[in-house]
């Protein structure tokens, strides 16, 4: 009956693929009789995972039935999430005179030439929007990595200056021979 299940649902009775003395299969002793009666099913796909497959002979669920245990080798494996973001019109570029110039201009061109703007709204809006993806150009998309530098005041800030300063002077040193010998000089200053 169980092998007839296994067999409709593409299982395998993991009891039977490994080679153990006869004390470490049976799960039911009474009245001198060794039985098997317990077994573990899994796919025929995950049988690879399964690493082994044993009864406890000391560990006892009722008087005479004992524990099936099998051991299992799973990977865990993390799906990294590419979180992407919209892209965005670099729009801090109007601060540089040039790139302002050259939008005011363009855009003048997307509405003909003249100084009228247009009554709907929304060409004028693709105007500008489409003259400030080709002129102040667009993010990539991506996010980036949230470093927390609003955390940092000043005496962190003066503690990695520090830090970095000790760490140029240190290769620099030994870059010329020093070595490190010269470390301890170095993180002083």
């Amino acid at each position: 009956m169980v092998v007839d299940f296994a067999k409709r649902m593409e299982m395998a009775v993991v009891n039977t693929y490994f080679k153990k003395k006869e004390d470490h299969r049976v799960t039911y002793k009474s009245g001198g009789r060794c039985t098997q009666v317990d077994f573990v099913l899994c796919r025929r796909c995950n049988l690879k995972k399964i690493g082994d497959c044993k009864v406890l002979a000391g560990d006892s669920v009722a008087r005479q039935h004992w524990i099936v245990v099998c051991r299992m080798v799973l990977e865990v494996k993390k799906k990294r999430r590419r979180v992407r973001t919209e892209r965005r019109i670099r729009w801090k570029k109007m601060k540089v005179e040039d790139c302002s110039v050259r939008f005011r201009e363009e855009v003048r061109q997307g509405f003909g030439g003249g100084k009228e703007v247009l009554d709907d709204w929304k060409t004028s809006a693709e105007v500008i929007r489409r003259t400030a993806r080709k002129v102040l150009g667009v993010t990539s998309g991506t996010r980036k990595e949230d470093k927390e530098t609003w955390r940092r005041n000043e005496e962190v800030q003066e503690s990695i200056r520090r830090k970095r300063l000790a760490k140029q002077n240190w290769d620099r040193q030994s870059v010329q021979g020093q070595g490190v010998q010269g470390d301890a000089a170095a993180v002083e200053e």
